[in-house]
């Protein structure tokens, strides 16, 4: 009996000193993925809701030779826009959505980075037929506490892909 008794009380004291797992990196992971989807879906449907971004948001301006290194809130929306006056967008796969890490501690931190390709369409005109070109990209997104998307950053090649849907014209959106 005091072996039964002294392996319960054992087992009781193994399983109450174990740490507790912290998920809340996984957690946020998962959360913010959504946003991120929701905000693929959002850019795909020329739709895009702001409110999901932080008042203090910054975009990394990743383009080779850009006047300026960042983008505020109001930049993105005036060059969505833009974009979307030319161009019709469709991603043509499921993002590979993975979580990422903060660059110090290089722990997960509820950050979310996703591979994607998205077919690109410039409209045709009176004069011209409607040409596609495909990108691949890379993109990640950091969020703030309360889950709104506050720093994001965005790879591919844009130049070579306005490029191709140029070949014939001087008409370049500058992205």
């Amino acid at each position: 009996m005091k072996k039964i008794i002294s392996t319960l009380l054992f087992a009781i004291l193994f399983i109450g000193c174990q740490e507790k797992v912290d998920n809340s990196a996984q957690e946020a992971f998962e959360k913010n993925s959504k946003t991120v989807l929701l905000n693929i879906e959002s850019w795909q449907n020329e739709s895009m809701d702001y409110s999901m971004y932080s008042k203090d948001f910054i975009m990394l301006e990743t383009g080779v030779g850009t006047e300026k290194d960042s983008l505020t809130l109001d930049d993105i929306i005036a060059n969505d826009k833009k974009m979307w006056d030319y161009y019709d967008f469709k991603i043509l796969n499921t993002p590979v959505l993975l979580p990422g890490v903060n660059p110090d501690t290089k722990m997960p931190d509820g950050s979310v980075r996703h591979y994607s390709t998205w077919q690109v369409t410039l409209s045709a005109t009176d004069s011209t037929e409607s040409k596609s070109g495909n990108i691949k990209l890379y993109e990640s997104f950091d969020f703030d506490a309360d889950g709104k998307i506050l720093y994001q950053q965005v790879y591919g090649d844009f130049k070579g892909l306005m490029m191709q849907l140029h070949d014939d014209d001087n008409t370049v959106v500058d992205e």
